[in-house]
Protein backbone atom coordinates (compact mmCIF):
# COMPACT_ATOMS: atom_id res chain seq x y z
CA UNK A 1 0.00 0.00 0.00
CA UNK A 2 1.21 3.89 -0.15
CA UNK A 3 1.69 5.35 2.69
CA UNK A 4 3.34 9.20 3.99
CA UNK A 5 6.30 8.30 5.23
CA UNK A 6 9.62 10.46 7.06
CA UNK A 7 12.83 10.18 5.78
CA UNK A 8 14.54 12.68 7.96
CA UNK A 9 14.48 15.69 9.50
CA UNK A 10 12.90 17.79 7.37
CA UNK A 11 12.09 15.26 4.11
CA UNK A 12 8.82 13.16 3.45
CA UNK A 13 8.16 10.75 0.73
CA UNK A 14 4.75 8.64 -0.79
CA UNK A 15 6.24 5.16 -1.32
CA UNK A 16 4.80 1.92 -0.72
CA UNK A 17 5.14 -0.18 2.52
CA UNK A 18 3.95 -3.32 4.02
CA UNK A 19 0.10 -3.75 4.58
CA UNK A 20 -1.31 -3.55 7.81
CA UNK A 21 -2.12 -7.12 9.15
CA UNK A 22 -3.95 -8.47 12.37
CA UNK A 23 -1.93 -9.07 15.02
CA UNK A 24 -3.69 -9.09 18.03
CA UNK A 25 -7.20 -10.69 18.81
CA UNK A 26 -8.54 -7.17 19.49
CA UNK A 27 -7.37 -5.47 16.23
CA UNK A 28 -9.37 -4.05 13.45
CA UNK A 29 -7.63 -3.12 10.24
CA UNK A 30 -9.28 0.09 8.64
CA UNK A 31 -9.50 1.85 5.12
CA UNK A 32 -8.46 5.40 5.62
CA UNK A 33 -11.02 7.50 3.77
CA UNK A 34 -9.55 10.79 5.16
CA UNK A 35 -6.70 11.67 7.43
CA UNK A 36 -5.38 15.27 7.87
CA UNK A 37 -2.29 17.23 9.31
CA UNK A 38 -1.52 18.51 12.92
CA UNK A 39 0.64 21.20 14.30
CA UNK A 40 2.11 18.55 16.45
CA UNK A 41 3.35 16.39 13.20
CA UNK A 42 5.60 19.47 12.37
CA UNK A 43 7.66 18.96 15.40
CA UNK A 44 8.51 15.42 13.94
CA UNK A 45 9.24 17.00 10.72
CA UNK A 46 11.44 19.67 12.38
CA UNK A 47 13.57 17.13 14.30
CA UNK A 48 12.01 17.89 17.78
CA UNK A 49 10.79 14.80 18.88
CA UNK A 50 13.33 12.18 19.48
CA UNK A 51 12.90 8.39 18.07
CA UNK A 52 12.26 8.37 14.69
CA UNK A 53 13.22 6.10 12.50
CA UNK A 54 13.56 6.11 8.73
CA UNK A 55 10.35 4.88 7.00
CA UNK A 56 8.13 5.46 10.07
CA UNK A 57 4.38 6.23 8.51
CA UNK A 58 2.94 9.15 9.65
CA UNK A 59 -0.66 10.49 10.98
CA UNK A 60 -2.72 10.02 13.90
CA UNK A 61 -5.94 12.34 12.85
CA UNK A 62 -7.89 9.94 10.57
CA UNK A 63 -11.63 8.43 9.61
CA UNK A 64 -12.00 5.31 7.74
CA UNK A 65 -14.04 2.07 7.02
CA UNK A 66 -13.70 -1.42 8.47
CA UNK A 67 -12.09 -4.22 5.77
CA UNK A 68 -11.26 -7.06 9.23
CA UNK A 69 -11.97 -7.45 12.60
CA UNK A 70 -9.88 -9.54 15.23
CA UNK A 71 -11.78 -12.36 16.84
CA UNK A 72 -12.53 -10.49 20.28
CA UNK A 73 -14.06 -7.44 18.18
CA UNK A 74 -17.45 -6.61 19.62
CA UNK A 75 -18.82 -3.38 18.94
CA UNK A 76 -17.97 -2.58 15.35
CA UNK A 77 -18.18 -5.34 11.82
CA UNK A 78 -16.93 -4.95 8.56
CA UNK A 79 -18.18 -1.59 7.17
CA UNK A 80 -18.46 0.29 9.29
CA UNK A 81 -17.42 4.16 9.42
CA UNK A 82 -15.74 5.02 11.93
CA UNK A 83 -13.72 7.75 13.52
CA UNK A 84 -10.71 6.61 15.73
CA UNK A 85 -9.06 8.04 18.20
CA UNK A 86 -5.32 9.68 17.69
CA UNK A 87 -4.58 7.86 21.19
CA UNK A 88 -4.41 3.64 21.91
CA UNK A 89 -5.92 2.72 25.21
CA UNK A 90 -6.76 -0.41 26.47
CA UNK A 91 -9.98 0.39 28.47
CA UNK A 92 -9.27 -2.10 30.96
CA UNK A 93 -6.31 -0.87 33.01
CA UNK A 94 -6.44 2.00 36.19
CA UNK A 95 -5.78 4.79 34.11
CA UNK A 96 -8.28 4.04 31.72
CA UNK A 97 -11.09 2.86 34.00
CA UNK A 98 -10.25 6.54 35.59
CA UNK A 99 -11.11 8.01 31.81
CA UNK A 100 -7.11 9.05 31.66
CA UNK A 101 -7.02 7.05 28.52
CA UNK A 102 -3.96 9.12 27.13
CA UNK A 103 -2.34 7.82 30.35
CA UNK A 104 -2.92 3.94 29.36
CA UNK A 105 -0.67 1.38 30.99
CA UNK A 106 -0.76 -1.17 27.79
CA UNK A 107 -1.31 1.40 24.67
CA UNK A 108 2.36 2.51 24.35
CA UNK A 109 4.64 -0.79 23.75
CA UNK A 110 7.78 0.67 24.09
CA UNK A 111 7.52 2.25 27.78
CA UNK A 112 10.83 2.08 29.11
CA UNK A 113 11.55 5.68 26.57
CA UNK A 114 9.30 8.04 28.04
CA UNK A 115 9.80 6.12 31.61
CA UNK A 116 13.25 7.33 31.30
CA UNK A 117 12.36 10.90 29.61
CA UNK A 118 9.43 11.53 31.85
CA UNK A 119 9.29 9.22 34.91
CA UNK A 120 6.36 7.39 33.49
CA UNK A 121 4.87 6.41 30.09
CA UNK A 122 1.67 7.63 28.89
CA UNK A 123 -0.42 5.44 26.38
CA UNK A 124 0.87 4.76 22.76
CA UNK A 125 -0.39 7.19 19.63
CA UNK A 126 -0.62 6.70 16.09
CA UNK A 127 2.55 7.60 13.80
CA UNK A 128 3.88 9.91 16.85
CA UNK A 129 7.13 7.97 17.10
CA UNK A 130 8.74 5.12 19.00
CA UNK A 131 8.68 6.83 22.38
CA UNK A 132 5.24 6.35 21.99
CA UNK A 133 4.61 3.10 20.72
CA UNK A 134 5.93 3.21 17.33
CA UNK A 135 2.70 2.43 15.59
CA UNK A 136 2.00 3.04 12.15
CA UNK A 137 0.15 6.32 11.21
CA UNK A 138 -2.59 7.07 9.35
CA UNK A 139 -1.14 9.28 6.52
CA UNK A 140 -1.67 5.25 4.43
CA UNK A 141 -4.29 3.51 2.82
CA UNK A 142 -4.95 0.69 5.58
CA UNK A 143 -3.94 1.14 9.30
CA UNK A 144 -4.20 -1.11 12.03
CA UNK A 145 -6.44 0.12 15.13
CA UNK A 146 -5.12 -1.86 18.34
CA UNK A 147 -8.06 -2.11 21.11
CA UNK A 148 -10.88 -1.35 18.53
CA UNK A 149 -13.77 -1.46 20.82
CA UNK A 150 -12.07 0.95 22.87
CA UNK A 151 -10.64 3.76 20.45
CA UNK A 152 -12.87 3.52 17.47
CA UNK A 153 -16.12 5.18 16.74
CA UNK A 154 -19.04 4.58 14.91
CA UNK A 155 -19.85 7.55 12.85
CA UNK A 156 -23.72 8.37 12.58
CA UNK A 157 -25.41 8.89 9.78
CA UNK A 158 -25.97 12.45 9.86
CA UNK A 159 -22.47 13.75 10.10
CA UNK A 160 -19.98 13.95 6.91
CA UNK A 161 -16.67 12.48 6.60
CA UNK A 162 -15.33 15.98 6.83
CA UNK A 163 -17.29 16.92 10.42
CA UNK A 164 -16.68 13.32 11.78
CA UNK A 165 -12.86 13.67 10.43
CA UNK A 166 -11.90 16.68 13.44
CA UNK A 167 -13.98 13.95 16.28
CA UNK A 168 -10.53 11.92 16.18
CA UNK A 169 -8.33 14.65 17.77
CA UNK A 170 -8.48 18.00 17.53
CA UNK A 171 -12.25 18.12 18.90
CA UNK A 172 -11.32 15.88 21.66
CA UNK A 173 -8.29 17.73 22.46
CA UNK A 174 -9.74 21.33 22.08
CA UNK A 175 -13.08 19.83 24.38
CA UNK A 176 -10.99 18.19 27.30
CA UNK A 177 -8.67 21.88 27.40
CA UNK A 178 -11.67 23.65 28.05
CA UNK A 179 -13.29 20.91 30.26
CA UNK A 180 -10.26 19.75 32.64
CA UNK A 181 -9.33 23.88 32.43
CA UNK A 182 -12.93 23.70 34.53
CA UNK A 183 -14.66 26.75 32.35
CA UNK A 184 -18.07 27.54 33.44
CA UNK A 185 -20.76 29.98 32.70
CA UNK A 186 -19.57 33.24 33.68
CA UNK A 187 -15.84 33.05 32.89
CA UNK A 188 -13.69 34.57 30.57
CA UNK A 189 -11.33 32.15 28.36
CA UNK A 190 -8.16 33.41 26.57
CA UNK A 191 -7.16 30.99 24.05
CA UNK A 192 -3.46 31.32 22.78
CA UNK A 193 -3.39 30.03 18.80
CA UNK A 194 -5.84 29.81 16.73
CA UNK A 195 -5.43 26.36 15.17
CA UNK A 196 -7.58 23.61 14.58
CA UNK A 197 -7.34 23.01 18.33
CA UNK A 198 -7.47 26.11 19.40
CA UNK A 199 -10.46 27.12 17.72
CA UNK A 200 -12.13 23.36 19.02
CA UNK A 201 -11.01 24.56 22.77
CA UNK A 202 -12.34 27.81 22.25
CA UNK A 203 -15.90 26.55 20.68
CA UNK A 204 -15.70 24.15 23.57
CA UNK A 205 -15.62 27.40 25.96
CA UNK A 206 -18.80 28.69 24.10
CA UNK A 207 -20.86 25.75 24.40
CA UNK A 208 -19.69 25.37 27.99
CA UNK A 209 -21.67 28.49 28.72
CA UNK A 210 -18.65 31.25 29.62
CA UNK A 211 -19.05 34.66 29.21
CA UNK A 212 -16.37 35.80 26.71
CA UNK A 213 -13.81 33.77 24.46
CA UNK A 214 -11.16 35.43 23.74
CA UNK A 215 -8.40 33.74 20.57
CA UNK A 216 -4.91 35.21 20.30
CA UNK A 217 -3.04 34.54 17.23
CA UNK A 218 -0.98 36.57 14.34
CA UNK A 219 -2.53 34.87 10.91
CA UNK A 220 -5.36 36.75 10.02
CA UNK A 221 -6.94 34.54 7.81
CA UNK A 222 -6.96 32.16 11.34
CA UNK A 223 -8.75 35.10 13.44
CA UNK A 224 -11.40 36.01 10.87
CA UNK A 225 -12.36 31.88 10.59
CA UNK A 226 -12.73 31.87 14.66
CA UNK A 227 -14.68 34.92 14.45
CA UNK A 228 -16.59 33.48 11.41
CA UNK A 229 -17.04 29.91 12.60
CA UNK A 230 -16.96 30.29 16.45
CA UNK A 231 -18.30 33.76 16.87
CA UNK A 232 -15.63 34.89 19.35
CA UNK A 233 -13.10 37.80 20.52
CA UNK A 234 -9.43 37.74 18.45
CA UNK A 235 -5.96 39.45 19.07
CA UNK A 236 -3.30 40.09 16.87
CA UNK A 237 -0.58 39.65 19.16
CA UNK A 238 1.79 41.29 16.18
CA UNK A 239 -0.88 44.03 16.51
CA UNK A 240 -2.13 44.81 19.60
CA UNK A 241 -1.08 44.52 23.15
CA UNK A 242 -2.46 41.31 24.21
CA UNK A 243 -1.72 42.11 28.15
CA UNK A 244 -3.51 45.73 28.06
CA UNK A 245 -6.78 44.00 25.88
CA UNK A 246 -7.06 40.68 28.16
CA UNK A 247 -7.00 43.03 31.83
CA UNK A 248 -9.47 45.42 29.37
CA UNK A 249 -12.06 42.72 28.42
CA UNK A 250 -11.97 40.75 31.55
CA UNK A 251 -12.89 43.22 34.18
CA UNK A 252 -8.97 44.37 35.23
CA UNK A 253 -8.53 40.95 36.24
CA UNK A 254 -7.28 38.78 33.71
CA UNK A 255 -8.92 35.76 31.95
CA UNK A 256 -10.22 33.38 34.08
CA UNK A 257 -9.14 30.54 32.16
CA UNK A 258 -5.53 30.79 29.80
CA UNK A 259 -5.65 27.42 27.35
CA UNK A 260 -2.46 27.08 25.67
CA UNK A 261 -2.69 25.58 22.14
CA UNK A 262 0.34 26.19 20.67
CA UNK A 263 2.95 23.83 21.40
CA UNK A 264 7.11 23.32 21.53
CA UNK A 265 7.34 25.78 18.42
CA UNK A 266 5.60 29.25 19.82
CA UNK A 267 6.22 31.95 18.00
CA UNK A 268 6.49 35.39 19.29
CA UNK A 269 6.97 39.16 17.92
CA UNK A 270 9.26 40.04 20.98
CA UNK A 271 12.96 39.71 21.74
CA UNK A 272 11.77 36.15 23.92
CA UNK A 273 11.20 34.51 20.36
CA UNK A 274 14.32 34.71 19.35
CA UNK A 275 15.60 33.94 22.70
CA UNK A 276 13.81 30.47 22.54
CA UNK A 277 14.39 29.93 18.71
CA UNK A 278 18.35 29.80 19.29
CA UNK A 279 18.03 27.59 22.66
CA UNK A 280 16.35 25.72 20.98
CA UNK A 281 17.90 25.30 17.51
CA UNK A 282 20.80 24.20 19.66
CA UNK A 283 19.18 22.17 21.94
CA UNK A 284 19.89 23.20 25.17
CA UNK A 285 15.98 23.45 25.65
CA UNK A 286 13.87 21.44 23.56
CA UNK A 287 10.92 23.87 23.58
CA UNK A 288 9.36 27.01 22.98
CA UNK A 289 7.27 27.82 25.96
CA UNK A 290 6.48 31.49 25.14
CA UNK A 291 2.63 31.28 24.52
CA UNK A 292 2.39 28.80 28.10
CA UNK A 293 4.55 32.03 29.38
CA UNK A 294 2.44 34.71 28.66
CA UNK A 295 -0.80 32.40 29.82
CA UNK A 296 0.90 32.21 33.12
CA UNK A 297 2.03 36.04 33.20
CA UNK A 298 -1.84 36.96 31.88
CA UNK A 299 -3.79 34.46 33.84
CA UNK A 300 -6.31 36.40 36.72
CA UNK A 301 -4.90 35.49 40.79
CA UNK A 302 -6.32 31.78 41.39
CA UNK A 303 -7.29 31.57 37.75
CA UNK A 304 -6.20 27.98 35.85
CA UNK A 305 -3.82 27.46 32.78
CA UNK A 306 -4.18 24.86 30.63
CA UNK A 307 -1.47 23.28 28.22
CA UNK A 308 -2.56 21.71 25.07
CA UNK A 309 0.29 22.35 22.69
CA UNK A 310 2.47 19.61 22.62
CA UNK A 311 5.98 19.58 24.89
CA UNK A 312 8.69 17.10 24.63
CA UNK A 313 11.03 18.14 27.05
CA UNK A 314 12.95 20.91 29.43
CA UNK A 315 11.78 24.84 28.52
CA UNK A 316 13.98 27.47 30.06
CA UNK A 317 12.91 30.62 31.67
CA UNK A 318 9.45 29.08 33.05
CA UNK A 319 7.52 31.39 35.32
CA UNK A 320 7.15 29.06 38.42
CA UNK A 321 6.75 31.95 40.87
CA UNK A 322 4.27 33.71 39.12
CA UNK A 323 2.64 30.22 38.96
CA UNK A 324 2.63 29.52 43.09
CA UNK A 325 2.62 33.31 43.99
CA UNK A 326 -0.36 33.47 41.82
CA UNK A 327 -2.25 31.35 43.25
CA UNK A 328 -3.03 29.33 39.82
CA UNK A 329 -4.24 25.85 38.71
CA UNK A 330 -1.77 24.57 36.02
CA UNK A 331 -2.57 21.52 34.32
CA UNK A 332 -1.67 19.66 30.77
CA UNK A 333 -2.17 16.43 28.97
CA UNK A 334 -2.49 14.33 25.90
CA UNK A 335 -6.04 13.82 24.83
CA UNK A 336 -8.41 11.59 26.64
CA UNK A 337 -10.49 10.68 23.36
CA UNK A 338 -12.46 7.57 23.86
CA UNK A 339 -14.00 10.06 27.36
CA UNK A 340 -15.42 12.81 24.92
CA UNK A 341 -15.39 11.38 21.18
CA UNK A 342 -19.37 9.89 21.32
CA UNK A 343 -20.58 13.22 23.10
CA UNK A 344 -18.86 15.15 19.99
CA UNK A 345 -20.18 13.06 17.12
CA UNK A 346 -23.58 13.81 18.83
CA UNK A 347 -23.46 17.58 19.03
CA UNK A 348 -21.83 17.32 15.61
CA UNK A 349 -24.92 15.43 13.93
CA UNK A 350 -27.08 18.07 15.98
CA UNK A 351 -25.22 20.92 14.07
CA UNK A 352 -23.56 22.51 17.51
CA UNK A 353 -19.75 21.19 16.62
CA UNK A 354 -19.16 22.19 13.06
CA UNK A 355 -15.53 21.67 12.01
CA UNK A 356 -15.65 21.31 7.97
CA UNK A 357 -13.78 24.99 7.59
CA UNK A 358 -10.70 23.80 9.26
CA UNK A 359 -10.39 21.71 6.56
CA UNK A 360 -8.93 24.50 4.05
CA UNK A 361 -7.09 22.17 1.68
CA UNK A 362 -8.15 18.81 0.30
CA UNK A 363 -5.69 16.34 -2.02
CA UNK A 364 -4.21 12.92 -2.75
CA UNK A 365 -1.87 11.42 -0.51
CA UNK A 366 -0.04 11.32 -3.36
CA UNK A 367 0.09 15.04 -2.77
CA UNK A 368 1.26 15.02 0.61
CA UNK A 369 4.64 16.06 0.59
CA UNK A 370 3.03 19.64 -0.93
CA UNK A 371 0.64 19.57 1.23
CA UNK A 372 2.71 19.07 4.69
CA UNK A 373 4.75 22.16 3.15
CA UNK A 374 1.88 24.40 2.79
CA UNK A 375 0.68 23.44 6.13
CA UNK A 376 4.11 23.94 7.67
CA UNK A 377 4.91 27.65 6.14
CA UNK A 378 0.95 28.46 6.40
CA UNK A 379 0.55 28.82 2.17
CA UNK A 380 -2.53 29.59 1.14
CA UNK A 381 -4.49 30.27 3.74
CA UNK A 382 -3.59 26.70 4.94
CA UNK A 383 -5.14 25.67 8.22
CA UNK A 384 -5.10 21.82 7.87
CA UNK A 385 -4.15 19.67 4.74
CA UNK A 386 -6.69 16.72 4.71
CA UNK A 387 -5.10 13.53 2.49
CA UNK A 388 -7.69 10.73 0.44
CA UNK A 389 -5.47 7.48 0.35
CA UNK A 390 -8.99 6.05 -1.23
CA UNK A 391 -11.68 6.92 -2.79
Amino acid sequence: MKALVWEGANELAVRQVPDPQIRNEQDAIVRVRKTVTCGSDLHLLGGYIPFMERGDVLGHEFLGEIVEVGPQVRNHKVGDRVVVCSFVSCGKCWYCQHQQFSLCDNGNTNPMITENVWGSAPGGCYGYSHALGGFAGSHAEYIRVPYADQGAFTVPDEVSDERALFASDSAPTGWMGADLAGVKPGDVVAVWGAGAVGQMAARASVLLGVDRVIVIDRLDNRLQMAQTHLGVETLNYEQQDVSGELLERSGGRGPDVCIEAVGMESHSSGPQFWYDQVKQQLRIEADRPIAAREGIYNCRKGGSVFVLGVFAGLVDKFPLGAVMNKGLTLRGAQQHGQRYIPMLLERMARGELVTEHLATHTMPLDEAPRGYDMFKQKLDGCVRAVFQPTS
